[in-house]
Order: C-alpha cells, then sequence, then structure tokens
C-alpha cells in the first residue's frame, strides 16, 4: 500500500527529472536566469510537487486532477527542452537525455492515472474517497467526459448539448 508519494515510481522519476533539469541549466547564459532557466526549473520542481500533493489529498478526483497539473508541467518542460535545444543552450545529447526522462515520466503519469480510473474502481467523482479505491464499479453507463463538455442523458444515451439547447432547458 502506498503510504506517501515518496513510495512511488512516478514520484521518484519526477524528482530525478528535476534534478537532470538542475544540473543541464547551470551551463544556461546568465541573461537567462529570470527567463528559460527559471521557466524549466519551475516547470521540473512542479511535477513531483503535484505528484505529491495529488497523493495527500483526500479524493481519488482531486489525486486525478493534481497529475493533470503534473502532466501541464512536463509538456511545458518538454516544450522548454525542444527550445533551449534549438537556441544552442543544451547540447543534442543532453536534450534527448532530458526529452528521454521526460517521456518516461509521462508514461508513468499516464499509467497511474489510468490505474485511478480504471473499470476496476468506482468513478473518479469529487466526493469519491480514495479510501473506498477497491471496491467495484457502480452500475451506471455514464460516461467519464471531461468536465467542460456539457452533457444530457436522452433516450438512454449522453449526448453533448449545444448551448442554444442550455438556455432553453433552464426553464
Amino acid at each position: 500500500m502506498v503510504k506517501s508519494y515518496e513510495d512511488l515510481l512516478v514520484g521518484q522519476e519526477a524528482i530525478e527529472l528535476a534534478k537532470i533539469v538542475y544540473r543541464a541549466t547551470t551551463g544556461f547564459p546568465v541573461e537567462e536566469r529570470y527567463g528559460l532557466t527559471s521557466q524549466m526549473r519551475r516547470a521540473a520542481v512542479s511535477i513531483p510537487s503535484n505528484v505529491a500533493e495529488g497523493q495527500a489529498r483526500t479524493t481519488r478526483g482531486e489525486f486525478i486532477q493534481f497529475l493533470g497539473h503534473a502532466r501541464g508541467s512536463l509538456a511545458e518542460l518538454d516544450t522548454q527542452t525542444i527550445l533551449a535545444g534549438q537556441l544552442g543552450m543544451l547540447s543534442e545529447h543532453k536534450a534527448g537525455e532530458l526529452r528521454q526522462q521526460v517521456a518516461k515520466v509521462g508514461k508513468l503519469l499516464s499509467g497511474l492515472r489510468r490505474s485511478l480510473t480504471s473499470s476496476h474502481q468506482p468513478p473518479a467523482t469529487s466526493h469519491q474517497p480514495l479510501a473506498t479505491s477497491h471496491q467495484p464499479r457502480a452500475t451506471s453507463h455514464e460516461p467519464l467526459l471531461p468536465w467542460f463538455f456539457p452533457v444530457t442523458r436522452s433516450a438512454g444515451s449522453w449526448a453533448r448539448t449545444s448551448s442554444s439547447t442550455r438556455s432553453t432547458n433552464r426553464g
């Protein structure tokens, strides 16, 4: 059983990624101290920090949300690594090493998220406590759609609601 974020492989690998970033950015130009150096370091530190904060939360939904934040920071770091390489601040070898670790952490984040939302687990909702993660999934056929897609249920199926339908349904 995982008692701490430190027990999670994704957290360990994300910390390793942050250390690689810190070492790689020490050779960046001084004028980049508050630019790309700072951006890359902040993004790198944000990844294990969000894993830790998510694991410390009380619901599975919150944990998944923070894994999403970590994934966003990972994408930022990957973009910044590409840019630093194209600007000649990182050698091709160092940029490749960083991107390889980014890919590894990305796979681990995706796997952890998938395990938290798998069919063996109850649906990830903001009110679902983590402690009940071993209960069978509810029999509802409600799709796990992103929160930004308003949905309605009509005739036994789920459909995205247009803005005009939403405004007329408010009564």
